[in-house]
């Protein structure tokens, strides 16, 4: 079973929107007091935060899929529907979020640094809140919007300032243990590590992280063996150490080959360039000949420490068991690891800090687009914006009130003039929303819910009128001018039943 990922797939759906709702206050003696249906609440969103505690990306390995809190629904008496909880996902330190097509979206560094991944849809409107002078009655109200979806790839990238790579079994956990307080697995078998081990050192005034990378071979950046799953933890280090094997026995071994073969690897390996990384190769590199107290191996280190000296390179040979050239090595890295933090402040002073301009999507943004266009089952207009889309998400459709307020909506905002430029005719097929999930329309100009037709204009309620309550007197008066009309009918019918113009059917006979 995997105890230590470092790169997942990960699905998350923030919440939706609760619905607001209609509603109409009724009081003693006041039957129809007024709209009071309260609005949805909002939908949580999903937030990625990095977490000092979190060292793996396993949990999101074993369950992927992950979904906020929904909002909860308006309720009558003007209340307001709750908001749901944030769902917050704890990453490691080093986590570099990248979308689907591999483009970085963020990459988390610092204790609490955080990234909204996914975000909550924002509530419906309850019919209180869609209350005007001119619409002082609406009997529906708006849906709460629908959460984000997205897909993600997660990577996790070591922070350290050094790192020790080389062949399985080179001693590099070895290193590291007596470098640091570090505990590592540690065995005479190769790819006895399995996951990078990071250990924290301290050489005079300066301290720096270590971090033992596993085992690379021949075709680790083509993904043979465990290389190219680390290599990128290699990525953000400074300085990289080659911890040679002096006293290995296997056929065809030998320091200068080794080091060959894993600066091929490093040449070969594409770092990443969104996060401002520069390649493997350009990077600080220190050539540390290990196993120095078996006597052949030290031989072996004396007699090649000339020949990669020549190449330039910065050769140490040392004895992790015997704790041999261990203080030499500790301050030349510290040396190193100082040179590249000033290079890096360096860079920082010198290049002008670039001014930050923020332009935030409008909320409300009016734009949209009409589209005129062919598909297997005919000529189609789409409607695209942000605006219609949203609006068309909010509608109750099952309710001919909120159909025609989202006519009036698209009417205002210029949609149907658009359409009618577009070559639109009564009858014409209109998609409004994502291709995926559009709301289709046969489209009639003018368009109307039909409910004003019962009730007056749409939004109001003639039981909501100016009105006065009748007095005691004017509901007598009322009452006797009936009585009058209906003693004067029956006079009427007795007066013509006796001149004979009115007579019953056969059973008066």
């Amino acid at each position: 079973m995997a105890t230590f990922v470092d790169r997942v797939v990960l699905h998350v759906t923030a919440g939706n929107g609760g619905h607001g709702v209609a509603s109409v206050r009724r009081e003693k003696f006041k039957p129809l007091g007024g709209p009071d249906g309260g609005n949805g609440g909002r939908g949580g969103s999903v937030v990625l935060e990095v977490d000092p505690q979190s060292t793996t990306l396993i949990d999101y390995h074993h369950s992927p899929h992950r979904r906020a809190d929904n909002g909860k629904p308006g309720a009558g008496d003007e209340r307001n529907g709750g908001d749901g909880g944030d769902l917050v996902l704890p990453v490691p330190e080093g986590t570099v979020v990248k979308d689907a097509a591999g483009d970085v979206l963020a990459d988390l560094v610092g204790p609490g640094a955080r990234f909204v991944l996914a975000q909550g849809g924002r509530g419906g409107l309850g019919n209180k809140a869609l209350a005007s002078p001119r619409r002082k009655a609406p009997g529906f109200a708006l849906l709460g919007e629908p959460g984000e979806s997205r897909d993600v790839v997660l990577e996790l990238k070591s922070l350290a300032d050094v790192a020790l790579i080389g062949f399985p079994s080179a001693g590099k956990s070895s290193l590291v243990s007596v470098l640091s307080a570090a505990k590592p697995k540690i065995a005479d078998y190769p790819f006895t590590t399995l996951v990078p081990n990071l250990g924290v050192v301290t050489a005079g005034a300066e301290r720096y992280t270590v971090a033992d990378v596993p085992g690379l071979i021949p075709g680790a950046s083509q993904g043979k063996g465990l290389g190219l799953e680390f290599l990128r933890h290699v990525e953000r280090c400074s300085v990289l150490v080659h911890v040679v094997d002096c006293a290995t026995l296997e056929p065809g071994r030998d320091p200068l080959t080794d080091l060959d073969v894993i600066e091929d690897e490093l040449a070969a390996y594409v770092t990443d360039d969104s996060l401002g990384g520069r390649p493997l190769s350009e990077r600080t590199r220190v050539v540390v000949l290990n196993k120095a107290d078996v006597p052949d191996a030290r031989d072996l280190a004396e007699m090649v420490r000339p020949m990669l000296e020549e190449r330039g390179l910065e050769v140490h040979v040392v004895s992790a068991v015997a704790h041999q050239g261990l203080k030499e090595l500790t301050f030349a890295l510290a040396r190193h690891v100082a040179a590249a933090r000033a290079e890096t402040e360096r860079e920082a002073a010198e290049q002008p800090r670039p001014r930050i301009v923020l332009r935030p999507k409008g909320v409300d943004d009016s734009g949209f687009l009409v589209r005129r266009e062919n598909t297997p089952d005919g000529e189609v207009f789409r409607v695209v914006g942000e605006r219609p889309t949203r609006w068309v998400r909010q509608t109750d459709f099952s309710n001919d009130e909120a159909v025609g307020y989202l006519a009036d909506r698209l009417t205002r905002l210029g949609v149907e003039q658009q359409l009618l430029e577009a070559g639109a005719v009564s009858g014409s097929t209109v998609l409004i929303g994502p291709e995926d999930d559009a709301v289709v329309f046969d489209w009639e100009p003018t368009m109307s819910a039909g409910a004003e037709h019962l009730t007056g204009p749409r939004g109001t309620d003639l039981r909501l009128g100016e009105s006065t309550r009748k007095t005691r007197g004017e509901k007598r008066e009322e009452f006797h001018s009936r009585k009058d009309a209906q003693t004067a009918a029956r006079d009427e019918l007795a007066a013509e039943r006796r001149a004979g113009r009115w007579t019953g059917g056969e059973d008066d006979a």
